[in-house]
């Protein structure tokens, strides 16, 4: 065998192995998840036993289908959906426009702290989850007991603070994906706008929001998907009442693992691909 047939045997087979090793790496990430899928259609009590196909589990979630679930679990599933979109849909609302605004700053102006403003920014991407958790859950606590001492009314931790933990977070992602966008308009369209009398007002609503409104709208679908998902942040901020869906499967996994949690994770998973996707699809437009 000549040393040019060598060297493409020795290609051949490293292109294979890299096949190889590509599918077992997404097989270890993603079978469990797939496991997850189908004993969430497991007729048994137990996660461990399959015991046939049934959809009861899911008909459980929101009405107790067969007794296969507590009502107080229904209801208290129900709850924390609801908390959950709440929390999902003003969080997304605040940071939508905030972040669209920060993104305008940082792209067409020129001040003084606009690195340091872009640094910052980047914290909440960069840092661990538990440490924004933790960071706010110690700003709320002072800023409570400031307040108590002023005015004598005690504030707890409750859905406003969540939302607040979930604002924070979002902002940035909102404004790096806005911001790409801005930097890929020709500027010359907001100036000719300028040049045909237009002021910097009727410019931002009549070309600027136009062209720039993908990206807007996909950073709202990323934002919601994130804050419908999150855990640590909510876990450090939130209070009485204020129990998210995330939070809920957690303590459900406390008592018991049964397929009602299977069925809950499922449903999460595909909300949060099609909102994944969505924005995605969005984005390219």
């Amino acid at each position: 065998m000549t040393k040019t047939k060598l060297d493409l045997l020795v290609r051949a087979i490293g292109k294979k192995w890299l096949l190889v090793q590509a599918a077992l790496a997404f097989a270890f990430l993603y079978s469990p998840i797939l496991i997850l899928i189908i004993y969430s259609f497991n007729a048994s009590r137990f996660n461990a036993v399959w015991r046939g196909f049934t959809l009861d589990w899911y008909r459980s979630l929101f009405g107790n289908a067969g007794g296969t679930i507590a009502t107080s679990s229904s209801a208290g599933i129900v709850t924390a959906l609801n908390n959950s979109l709440l929390i999902a849909a003003i969080s997304t609302v605040l940071a939508t426009i905030f972040g669209t605004m920060i993104a305008l700053a940082l792209e067409r102006f020129h001040f003084p702290g606009r690195k340091a403003v872009e640094a910052l920014l980047f914290l909440p991407i960069i840092m661990p989850e538990i440490t924004i958790g933790i960071s706010l859950l110690v700003f709320f606590t002072l800023v409570f007991r400031i307040l108590e001492n002023l005015t004598g009314i005690r504030l707890n931790l409750g859905l406003p603070t969540v939302i607040i933990g979930h604002v924070v977070f979002n902002i940035s992602f909102v404004t790096i994906t806005v911001r790409a966008r801005l930097a890929e308009l020709d500027p010359i369209l907001e100036q000719a706008a300028f040049d045909l009398g237009a002021n910097e007002w009727r410019t931002f609503w009549r070309i600027t929001l136009p062209l720039i409104w993908p990206a807007i709208f996909s950073a709202a679908l990323l934002a919601f998907t994130l804050s419908l998902d999150d855990f640590v942040v909510t876990f450090f901020t939130t209070g009485v009442g204020s129990v998210t869906l995330p939070l809920f499967v957690y303590g459900m996994i406390k008592f018991a693992v049964t397929p009602a949690i299977n069925a809950i994770s499922t449903l999460m998973l595909f909300a949060s691909l099609f909102l994944v996707l969505s924005s995605l699809k969005v984005q390219k437009t």
